[in-house]
């Protein structure tokens, strides 16, 4: 199935649209969404992606995420996200909007949402082997040994936490 994404410019204004593959190939920018999902021991969630995926298998990642679709406001794409890998909704919040840029990556706007849930036990996407919940404490110590993260939840983990 071909995913269509916007292509926005600097202002982060739609320009047009791409199929995903040529959104890389092209490097365009583009739109992403995260949600960090706390309980209510101020533990955050995250996401052990599958050895099956294309890019950062096997790297702990944001407990939801992916690109904004075409048409999609980052809301909306967020709670698509958030039913897709977590085969549940919740009540979201908005946390911060980022422009995000790293070598061999086209340029994105980061838009990240905060909820708040106790249990996650039920993994909803074969892209995921796993969810669980961890003291941010323990993240410092799982990136300080050296553990794999996906680079956007690297770069939210040290902009805000």
């Amino acid at each position: 199935m071909l995913e269509f994404l916007d292509v926005v410019n600097q202002q982060d204004e739609v320009i047009g649209q791409a199929e995903r593959a040529e959104i890389y190939q092209k490097r365009l920018c583009h739109r992403i969404v995260h949600v960090l999902i706390f309980n209510s021991q101020n533990q955050m969630a995250l996401q052990l992606r599958s050895d099956q995926v294309s890019f950062c298998p096997n790297h702990w990642s944001t407990a939801v995420g992916g690109h904004v679709q075409a048409g999609e406001n980052y809301e909306e794409a967020a709670l698509r996200e958030f039913q897709e890998e977590v085969g549940k909704t919740s009540q979201i919040e908005f946390f911060s909007k980022d422009f995000y840029e790293a070598a061999g990556s086209p340029n994105k706007f980061l838009v990240t949402f905060k909820s708040q849930l106790e249990l996650l036990d039920k993994i909803a996407c074969p892209d995921v082997v796993q969810i669980k919940f961890f003291e941010l404490a323990e993240i410092r110590q799982m990136i300080e040994r050296g553990e794999k993260f996906h680079p956007e939840l690297l770069f939210l983990l040290k902009k805000y936490f």
